[in-house]
């Protein structure tokens, strides 16, 4: 897992083309002008996710994780809490590859993201994102998929 802010991408150049792709779109797209759905930046390789949703209350968050991909989650607008805890912490339930979702349970550790910030997720980072800090609000998200080589 790795959290920081846009402005830093350039430290993680080494990470490979698809990542140095996806913080390019990132930092080079009027992301707030964009209405909510899928972009293809190169097929099911490496896609962009736009959502919009009011963060969630306590009680109301999922953990997942994902196998197929890892997420970049970065918050356009807005601010909310995710949840994070290594696999290996985490009671794991049926994986449905359909859907490349992995639910989980237990307890993790807190990350505030507001405006500009962003999580990196590898397929053993579990996660519950969208949470409400103080109180549910709104939030503008864009969620990257790189697939997994």
């Amino acid at each position: 897992m790795i959290t920081d802010n846009i402005m830093n991408t350039g430290m993680y150049a080494g990470l490979g083309e698809q990542f140095e792709r996806a913080f390019a779109f990132l930092r080079e797209t009027d992301l707030a002008a964009l209405p909510v759905g899928r972009i293809e930046l190169d097929g099911k390789n490496l896609y962009v996710l736009i959502q919009e949703y009011s963060s969630k209350l306590p009680g109301a968050g999922k953990w997942e994780a994902h196998k197929r991909y890892i997420d970049i989650q970065y918050i356009v607008s807005g601010q909310e809490r995710i949840c994070f805890a290594m696999l290996k912490r985490l009671q794991q339930g049926a994986y449905d590859p359909v859907k490349d979702f992995l639910p989980l349970s237990g307890d993790g550790d807190w990350v505030t993201l507001s405006d500009g910030d962003f999580m990196v997720l590898w397929p053993n980072d579990g996660h519950m994102p969208g949470m409400a800090i103080d109180a549910s609000t709104p939030v503008k998200k864009a969620v990257v998929k790189i697939a997994v080589e």
